[in-house]
């Protein structure tokens, strides 16, 4: 399994919009995607405007699928004005 974490840091005033895109998107991920086994979208109230993504995907060819969707690019065009900063890490799945 190939797994991919984002956190994004949310430009201030934009948490109300920006939640349900990132929302929109990770049901599309998972509903539309057959290679797209999780997709979680977390926030932590003692960090304000921090969303943190887990998303699994079967292989990095999945994930990579995922990224050229329309519904990806859309939200990511959306967004991209919304957010501060980005992190993204892929990891390799060793164990359930």
């Amino acid at each position: 399994m190939y797994v991919v974490t984002v956190e994004f840091t949310i430009a201030p005033g934009q948490w109300d919009a920006f939640l349900p895109l990132m929302v929109e998107n990770a049901r599309r991920s998972r509903t539309d995607e057959p290679g797209c086994r999780q997709f979680d979208v977390c926030a932590d109230p003692a960090r304000p405007g921090v969303v943190f993504l887990y998303e699994l995907y079967d292989d990095r060819a999945a994930f990579d699928a995922h990224l050229a969707t329309p519904h990806f690019k859309a939200f990511a065009a959306a967004t991209q004005p919304m957010i501060a900063a980005r992190n993204i890490g892929t990891w390799q799945r060793v164990a359930p």
